[in-house]
């Protein structure tokens, strides 16, 4: 199983639930990995993730550093495992950052939708099965209007692409028989 977070051209080039919601975005991240297990096993940890939830996954190895307060589950909590269109949940984008719930389809898609200042952002996360009992989870976000790409495109990106190989590598960890 490859460890890239790295989306394929086609994944990249096809059109995703969530697309209308930023129609002309500025910028855009694809980001795609594998992880064990069927979409229907994925889609409660996809389902319950993030800030003051069940946090973001990372691997054990990185989350030593972090506070135990602050560490992810490692298990599905069925507390988290209610979420419908309209919810809103925190975002790790700053104190008073929101995402809302736009779209929800299980074990399958699962789109948020926000505001940050006068950029629109949509962050879209689909789960499709990927043969031999695993799962390829694709994630596109979408920002416009943005003032400074070539910021976005630098720094973004790379946090993007750190933040998302975090995610993949604890995702794995988690899921792995």
């Amino acid at each position: 199983m490859s460890r890239s977070v790295r989306a394929t051209d086609a994944e990249r080039n096809a059109a995703m639930a969530g697309d209308e919601i930023v129609a002309d975005a500025d910028a855009v991240m694809d980001r795609a990995f594998t992880v064990p297990g069927p979409p229907e096993d994925v889609w409660p940890w996809i389902l319950q993730l993030g800030k003051r939830r069940a946090g973001w996954y990372l691997p054990k190895a990185v989350e030593r550093w972090i506070p135990r307060s602050r560490r992810a589950l490692r298990s599905v909590d069925d507390l988290w495992l209610h979420l419908g269109v309209g919810d809103v949940i925190p975002d790790y984008g700053g104190q008073d950052a929101t995402f809302t719930v736009a779209q929800i389809a299980a074990p399958h898609t699962l789109v948020y939708r926000s505001q940050r200042g006068s950029v629109s952002v949509s962050w879209s996360i689909a789960l499709s099965p990927a043969g031999a009992g695993a799962t390829r989870v694709h994630l596109r976000l979408r920002l416009g209007p943005v003032k400074r790409l070539w910021l976005v495109n630098t720094v973004g990106e790379m946090f993007d692409a750190l933040t998302i190989a975090g995610l993949a590598a604890g995702l794995r960890e988690r899921l792995a028989p």
